[in-house]
C-alpha cells in the first residue's frame, strides 16, 4: 500500500486530513507551532490515534510520519 493510500484510507475512515490531525495534536499539547514537542514519543501519538480514532498501527504511524515532516 502506498503512503498516499494510507492517507486516503485515514481520511475515508475519520474524515480528517493530516492537517486536521496536526491541529488536534497541537490542542493536545503534542505539537507547538507545527513541530512535535521534543519530549513526545511516537508511542504517545500512535496510542492516541489508535484509541481516539480507532486507527491501526500502520495508519497511526503514517500520521506520525506527517508530524515529523517525512511526507505529506
Amino acid at each position: 500500500m502506498s503512503f498516499q493510500a494510507y492517507i486516503d484510507n485515514i481520511k475515508d475512515k475519520t474524515g480528517k486530513t493530516p492537517a486536521d490531525f496536526r491541529q488536534l495534536a497541537e490542542e493536545k499539547g503534542y505539537m507547538q507551532n507545527g513541530q512535535l514537542e521534543k519530549t513526545v514519543k511516537a508511542t504517545e501519538i500512535t496510542n492516541w490515534l489508535k484509541e481516539e480514532f480507532e486507527l491501526g498501527h500502520g495508519h497511526a504511524m503514517a500520521i506520525y510520519a506527517t508530524f515529523k515532516g517525512k511526507t505529506e
